[in-house]
């Protein structure tokens, strides 16, 4: 059977519906699967009926940005990481009014970036984003507002030409921190909602992880062992930018330390990279269907 636990829909920075997200998947065989939108939850109750449609074996889950600090590396700064959240009752009203008040503060952090690159754009004498810049770039958003649908806007408007150059050029420069969500409330919130936590794609050359605190993988899985452990339920040890060692070397430690192991494309559906990811089939029976 083919699995996909990592997937991105219009709810959060991800280019398909629901729907569409489930017809790729019957279409590409997959049988397992879960959409795991950033800081949202609010397209689950939907995935699920959908799923079941579909006939495709589906868990509810969830992206959440965590901010995580190591005293030994970084200077002990802060470093953004991301966790996933799995099998979680979505109706928990705890675990939804956090993720409700992270909405929130994204729309306040849009407003502040906006700000930022008017400053940049002052200096390049391009004109000024508006208010009323900033209701469209929400009008567009199905789920949670984050920078690549500011990106997006910036394309639009012919700003930048592609996604990337717009981060590249502006968006990294002009970043405001995220909502300061701590590892142990994270834990909190999903396991009181039934829910297990997995530390997502841990070496990611080209995302949150713990790549910006070390590149050696002794020293990530010394990381997750001296400050992690009593806190996560698991590991992703499949990803779509992973290599065979990064694999290898967590399955080992997820192995040694009785954590779970998943695995996920991280498909943001542009190219679709949904079933891509060979993850074996016993991953399944970690997860009670």
């Amino acid at each position: 059977m083919i699995i996909d636990l990592h997937i991105h829909s219009k709810a959060s920075d991800g280019r398909l519906s629901i729907q569409e997200i489930f017809e790729e998947t019957k279409s590409r065989k997959i049988g397992f699967t879960a959409i795991t939108d950033h800081d949202s939850i609010d397209c689950q109750s939907q995935a699920m009926t959908i799923a079941k449609k579909f006939g495709v074996r589906y868990v509810t889950g969830v992206e959440l940005n965590v901010t995580f600090s190591h005293s030994k590396y970084n200077q002990g700064k802060n470093v953004s990481l991301d966790f996933l959240g799995y099998q979680f009752d979505e109706r928990n009203k705890l675990l939804k009014n956090k993720l409700e008040a992270m909405a929130k503060y994204r729309e306040e952090r849009a407003a502040k970036i906006l700000n930022n690159l008017n400053k940049e754009f002052r200096k390049e004498s391009i004109t000024a984003l508006t208010n009323n810049d900033l209701r469209q770039i929400e009008e567009a958003v199905d789920g949670v507002l984050g920078r690549p649908h500011i990106a997006d806007y910036l394309v639009k408007k012919k700003i930048v030409g592609t996604r990337q150059e717009a981060f590249d050029k502006y968006l990294v420069k002009c970043d405001v921190p995220k909502y300061p969500l701590d590892l142990a409330e994270a834990s909190r919130l999903i396991r009181n909602a039934g829910g297990k936590l997995v530390l997502a794609h841990p070496n990611d050359p080209h995302g949150t992880s713990l790549v910006s605190l070390s590149k050696s993988l002794v020293e990530q899985t010394e990381i997750v062992q001296e400050e992690m452990l009593p806190y996560i339920d698991g590991i992703e040890c499949w990803h779509s930018r992973s290599t065979l060692e990064t694999t290898n070397h967590y399955m080992r430690f997820a192995k040694e330390k009785e954590l779970m192991m998943t695995g996920g494309s991280d498909c943001h559906q542009k190219p679709i990279l949904m079933g891509t990811v060979r993850i074996p089939e016993w991953v399944i029976d970690q997860f009670t269907l």
